[in-house]
């Protein structure tokens, strides 16, 4: 004899909804005639084209300036841009910008070191915590300027010009980031020559090249439109102070 079967359990209510069909997209025709055809490889080439621009407009610009600290010019001024701290510390990226402006100034190849980060909030000194590492690496204290108003690159570059009086300057910074700064201080009116500095090609250094890609647009529209820094404020006799006591 058979065992009765157990009912089965009522169905859930969403059992009954038909699955929802996403609408199709229509595919992308390519164009059939030859001129269509020739339009639409022309138009490819010329948005790859309006995408090196930024970057062989850099690369032209900073051709022929670029050093070690071996062999870079001598010249007054050592301008080091920022690059993060790290509990108040220049970060090692920092440090190791630092650490060319040391070497520089100690062969004599520079007098002047200006400091040029963010000093936005109270509780972020990059500046400061530039000058306390330098003045450590043996840099005396009265050898170095610093501007608290360099939030970007195109902002310390014009502030240097304009607030500093500096014509004539040695860039320091990562060689990702080099022919950029050589770029915009040119367009800015400050003679430059850039030392790239070597770092471990880590994972923050890979991010850096990458986000120099799109920085290179944006160089490019700032020495096209040249506004104005976040702040420009009035002329510092800093950097000229320092030069007409430098006793070396």
């Amino acid at each position: 004899m058979r065992r009765p079967r157990p009912p089965r359990p009522p169905k859930p209510p969403w059992a009954a909804l038909r699955p929802m069909r996403l609408p199709e997209l229509p595919r992308p025709r390519l164009p059939r005639s030859r001129t269509g055809r020739r339009r639409a490889v022309q138009a490819v080439m010329a948005g790859c084209v309006l995408a090196l621009l930024p970057a062989t407009w850099l690369h032209t610009v900073a051709d022929g300036r670029l050093r070690t600290t071996a062999d870079v010019p001598r010249t007054g001024v050592a301008v080091v841009f920022g690059a993060g701290l790290w509990r108040g510390e220049p970060s090692p990226y920092l440090a190791h910008r630092l650490d060319a402006a040391a070497e520089l100034y100690r062969s004599g190849r520079v007098r002047v070191v200006l400091v040029t980060g963010d000093n936005s909030r109270e509780d972020y000194d990059e500046p400061d915590a530039m000058r306390a590492y330098l003045t450590g690496k043996g840099v005396p204290d009265g050898r170095i300027v610093s501007d608290y108003a360099g939030f970007d690159t195109w902002d310390s570059c014009v502030r240097a010009k304009k607030i500093f009086g500096v014509d004539e300057a040695v860039l320091i910074s990562q060689g990702f980031h080099i022919r950029r700064a050589v770029a915009l201080c040119q367009e800015a009116g400050v003679t430059s020559y850039g030392v790239g500095v070597d770092d471990v090609h880590d994972a923050t250094w890979y991010y850096g090249g990458v986000r120099e890609v799109a920085a290179a647009g944006k160089a490019l529209m700032d020495a096209v439109v040249e506004p104005d820094p976040v702040f420009l404020g009035p002329q510092e006799p800093g950097v000229e102070r320092a030069l007409a006591t430098d006793g070396r």
